[in-house]
């Protein structure tokens, strides 16, 4: 399970919102290996790209899940 799960995809009405890892690092302000082991940890999730593309990210999620500070919360505040 994914402690910082994205929103349905219906839901994201802006696309603004959604950013490859480059964009997402920058927003969290960490580096984009940092975005690869939090997918490897399950902290995040990415979104696929429509077409089948490299994957893109929630950047408002991912902002979320950079302001938890230390230790592994079970769930998202």
């Amino acid at each position: 399970m994914v402690t910082f799960p994205n929103p349905d995809p219906r839901d994201v009405d802006n696309r603004d919102d959604v950013g490859d890892i480059w964009q997402a690092a920058r927003a969290a302000g960490v580096k984009p290996g940092t975005i690869r082991v939090w997918v490897h940890r399950q902290k995040i999730e990415p979104f696929l790209a429509d077409d089948g593309g490299p994957e893109v990210f929630h950047i408002p999620t991912i902002i979320r899940a950079a302001q938890v500070r230390p230790g592994r919360p079970r769930v998202a505040a």
